[in-house]
């Protein structure tokens, strides 16, 4: 076998059995490549967790096409832990044929504790190894180990200096490449055997790319000090104080080490500081890190992240996350064009975002299907993110608040970013992106992120937001919650974050906290300036301060605060707009909506530039026609900031956790 999947590709043949019921623990069948052939074969796969959704989708879909005597090829998928088929209702027991799939026979001579935790992306670079180099039968360490050496290109045992620890520190976490906890235990702890790195954060620099950061960003000063007088820093000095332990000098010079920083600092993971008395050449990799407010130098890093765009553009073999990743580096550069941008960088963005897009679309046709079924943990949809919410608490006196943001952009999260760390040196932000929902209205992606849940399970509301405070509740209440533990609050935005939630909420009491700050999508209803106007005003709205106190109250109260959006934005140009009377349920800016594909086909065909997108988690009688580039249903011409289509400004979105310094 080539792959892990062969094994279980060998069970699935098209037209054997209408009904295939599948035991999952492990959660392989959606992981996304193999969901991928899965669906390229023909199968539809459905997860039975909640009965009454499970049956409400199976009856009004897969049923039906069988009492036509018409043949699915429908897979049924359990994956909860110490469950067996023999719990599934009766009538699919009868109907389907039974089938298991776990890790422990596709790597039996791994710990299984230790690969259950392993992200399944990474699980063909474990399978290629394990065809290479069959290992014997191999305990927890051992497992641990192999795992490191092979599938991390870590070797724990030949990191015997700084250099060695910086590169690898520097790999995974600028590669947002995230090690299980269980993988990076076994690193540190092989890091504190040898000895020589006492002293180091190891258990926070290893497991948090934020406190990483940190740690470098301290010490880039003391490192530019040694180039010029201007700091005066001595060893042991009380004169700067480093918030974490470790060495005050690091060899950013070194030749593996430095070809990381100068993208650090041209991302903004790492904030260039302000020093005077060091000349340094225009094209030397330091400059980067030194604020100035010279031309040449704001002109060298639009030319930096250009090419850095440019040259990581995702493919349409991508996975998810590899879009999620570019979609951080590509609101960077949008941000910074919008905010500071020249008309030559906005024609070059534009440029590169018509092709950009133009593989998006190509991908999201293909691949977006499979990221509906994938587990929470990583929340890569936006109905996920309440189902990792309830995980994090569960069986604790934890609290979570939710914050909403109406339309923000990923670039205009940047924008905000900067600002809220004028405002408060001590905010954490863990930044993260997940997809939207497809058309990107807020009434299809807003419900989905208040119930939990794809919009195919409430198509009685589909139309409107007024269902959102009762989805809410519902999905707590199903996590064991009271409603009375539950609150849920809209259109906030202005006046005191601080007497908003004091009538909200009861700070030792309410457990969870949903809000909806609409202010971005209300400037974006109203914008005649393009995409500029929009950063400008959002970055008046926040020096308001009130996403800031409404963040640092709750925080104050001890919630974990996450913050993400609906959908994002993207500006646009009318090619014209349907002439439909009443046919079309909805008439957005960027997408149609249509109650039956004929209607779809009739007004796209007179429009080229949109898409039939293929209803893929909706409703019945939920047909939309998607703008696709920079074009809108509107007049010819006419320049809007809208959303509703599949554009990657709309579709992937921020998602945000805040905390507090300590």
């Amino acid at each position: 076998m080539s792959s892990w999947r062969d094994a279980i590709l060998h069970d699935f043949i098209p037209n054997v059995s209408k009904l295939t019921l599948v035991a999952d623990p492990d959660c392989l069948l959606i992981e996304e490549k193999l969901a991928l052939e899965l669906r390229g074969r023909g199968f539809d796969l459905i997860e039975f967790s909640d009965p009454v959704e499970f049956r409400y989708a199976y009856e009004s879909k897969y049923r039906t096409i069988w009492d036509r005597d018409e043949h699915t090829d429908l897979v049924v998928v359990l994956h909860l832990q110490d469950t067996d088929l023999e719990s599934l209702p009766y009538d699919l027991l009868h109907t389907g044929r039974k089938l298991s799939f776990n890790l422990g026979g596709l790597f039996p001579n791994f710990s299984y504790t230790v690969v259950e935790k392993l992200d399944r992306s990474l699980l063909d670079l474990l399978f290629d190894a394990q065809r290479k180099s069959p290992p014997n039968r191999m305990g927890d360490n051992a497992t641990k180990d192999f795992i490191l050496r092979h599938v991390f290109g870590i070797a724990s045992e030949l990191i015997v200096n700084e250099v060695d620890l910086l590169r690898t520190l520097l790999r995974l976490h600028y590669g947002k490449i995230q090690l299980s906890p269980i993988l990076a235990e076994r690193l540190i702890q092989v890091l504190e055997g040898y000895g020589g790195f006492s002293g180091w954060p190891l258990s926070k620099i290893v497991l948090d790319d934020e406190a990483f950061f940190t740690f470098l960003q301290e010490r880039w000063p003391l490192f530019l000090s040694k180039l010029g007088n201007a700091y005066k820093v001595r060893e042991g000095s009380s004169v700067y104080k480093l918030t974490y332990s470790g060495p005050e000098h690091l060899p950013f010079d070194h030749q593996d080490i430095k070809v990381y920083i100068d993208n650090l600092f041209i991302e903004r993971k790492l904030i260039p500081v302000e020093i005077k008395g060091i000349e340094v050449d225009g094209k030397s990799w330091i400059r980067s890190g030194i604020a100035t407010t010279n031309v040449d130098d704001k002109e060298l890093r639009f030319t930096r992240l250009f090419d850095l765009v440019e040259k990581e553009l995702p493919t349409t073999e991508a996975r998810y996350s590899d879009w999620t990743v570019f979609a951080q580096k590509w609101a960077e550069l949008s941000s910074l064009v919008h905010c500071s941008g020249s008309k030559e960088h906005r024609v070059r963005l534009i440029k590169i975002g018509d092709a950009l897009n133009t593989t998006f679309s190509s991908w999201l046709a293909e691949h977006y299907s499979s990221l509906i079924n994938l587990p929470p943990t990583n929340m890569a949809m936006l109905h996920h993110v309440p189902r990792r919410l309830a995980r994090d608490i569960e069986g604790s006196a934890g609290r979570v608040a939710l914050i909403v943001v109406d339309g923000l952009a990923l670039d205009q999260w940047v924008t905000i970013r900067q600002l809220l760390q004028k405002q408060d040196a001590n905010l954490v932000m863990r930044e993260f992106a997940t997809f939207a929902w497809i058309p990107t209205l807020t009434s299809v992606s807003r419900q989905s992120i208040f119930s939990g849940k794809p919009p195919l399970y409430f198509p009685s509301s589909i139309h409107s937001t007024n269902s959102e405070d009762k989805h809410w509740k519902q999905f707590w209440e199903g996590q064991g919650l009271s409603r009375l533990d539950v609150a849920y609050q809209r259109s906030l935005g202005d006046g005191n974050a601080a007497d908003v939630l004091d009538s909200l909420i009861h700070p030792g009491k309410t457990k969870v906290v949903g809000l909806v700050v609409d202010k971005v999508d209300k400037i974006m209803h109203g914008m005649q300036l393009g995409s500029a106007g929009m950063h400008n005003q959002i970055k008046q709205w926040c020096q308001d301060g009130f996403l800031a106190e409404l963040i640092g109250q709750l925080l104050e109260y001890d919630y974990e605060v996450w913050l993400t959006a609906d959908h994002g934005n993207i500006q646009c140009e009318g090619k014209g707009s349907p002439s439909e009377g009443a046919i079309a349920e909805t008439r957005g800016e960027r997408v149609r909506v249509y109650p039956t594909p004929e209607l779809r086909a009739h007004v796209a065909e007179a429009f080229s530039f949109a898409q039939e997108w293929q209803p893929i988690g909706l409703p019945e009688a939920y047909f939309p026609l998607v703008s696709g580039g920079h074009d809108a249903f509107v007049k010819p011409g006419d320049v809007i900031v809208g959303h509703g289509g599949a554009a990657i400004e709309e579709v992937i979105v921020p998602l945000i956790k805040l905390e507090k310094r300590k």
